[in-house]
């Protein structure tokens, strides 16, 4: 009953991402992207303080605790959140300039090889890599060659800096599944990783952009439904769902972002692709879906 629950909250997570990225486009019309990623985040920190006083602690001990306490993250959960939201701060801004360079249909899908990425560098920690990567690994290159590289050979920097993103977005992840092993506490630790996206991007807002009131108004739509759904609720799905889910589950469920990402793109934009890039988004979905695939695993002395 659990695992259902956790691949139900990841699936709902795939698909608000997925759209987000229309909304992302949208907004990228009124203010910069440090701008933009400073104040969703900060609507999610405000989304979150809610929910982190009514769920945050233990049923039993709520009654006693004052609100600060309540809002408190032990050290497990600090640690972890500030190590979130390091990377979730790099991978987003890189998303949210890359966004301006690229359409939302491309960003999604090279948004998704972090399925590929996760057991690549989950090796640095230990993790076996499975011999089917080998497969998908040079399957995903090729999809990222047709999707992003023109004709005179050279790759759009907005398709770099996503591809890049990827990488962060992957680490988060790692970052999430070590700390939720270690007892941080899911809900806290979303919180914490919001506080620190937003306080990297102000920083970079202050020392880049300047922005009005009236260019906020005009991407309100897009800064709420980025802050509330986006990063309030889908990024705390994310870490609550994979907390009831195995990784190799839970990273193929959040792949199907790129399939949502290219309907949202083509549905609410109007954007559209090439057959050679058609032929990319395909190959890159099949070696991501082919990565999550469980191959048993051969016992010690076994011939076969």
């Amino acid at each position: 009953m659990e695992q259902a629950k956790g691949n139900l909250m990841l699936l709902l997570t795939a698909f608000i991402w997925g759209s987000a990225f229309v909304a992302q486009a949208v907004g990228m019309d009124y203010v910069g992207p440090y701008t933009f990623s400073a104040v969703r985040n900060l609507i999610a920190i405000l989304v979150l303080i809610p929910v982190v006083w009514a769920f945050g602690s233990p049923r039993g001990e709520r009654s006693g605790l004052s609100f600060g306490q309540r809002l408190k993250p032990d050290p497990v959960t600090l640690k972890g959140g500030l190590w979130c939201g390091l990377f979730m701060s790099v991978a987003s801004l890189l998303q949210q300039v890359g966004l301006q360079m690229t359409t939302a249909g491309k960003a999604g899908f090279i948004t998704a090889l972090y399925i590929i990425l996760v057991p690549i560098l989950g090796r640095f920690l230990g993790r076996p890599v499975r011999k089917i990567l080998l497969l998908c690994v040079p399957m995903a290159l090729v999809g990222f060659y047709l999707l992003c590289v023109k004709g005179d050979f050279t790759v759009s920097f907005g398709d770099f800096l996503i591809f890049l993103c990827a990488i962060f977005f992957a680490a988060q992840i790692l970052t999430i599944d070590h700390f939720l092993l270690r007892g941080a506490n899911s809900v806290k630790l979303a919180w914490v990783q919001f506080g620190v996206t937003f306080l990297v991007s102000a920083v970079l807002m202050g020392l880049f952009e300047q922005t009005t009131e009236g260019a906020l108004w005009d991407a309100r739509w897009a800064l709420l439904y980025t802050g509330v759904i986006s990063s309030g609720v889908a990024y705390t799905l994310q870490i609550v769902g994979q907390k009831y889910t195995e990784p190799t589950t839970a990273t193929l469920i959040m792949s199907l972002e790129s399939v949502f990402a290219a309907l949202s793109g083509w549905l609410l934009l109007g954007e559209t692709m090439s057959g050679k890039e058609l032929t990319g988004c395909v190959l890159v979905f099949v070696a991501v879906l082919l990565a999550q695939i469980p191959l048993p695993v051969r016992k010690k002395g076994s011939s076969h």
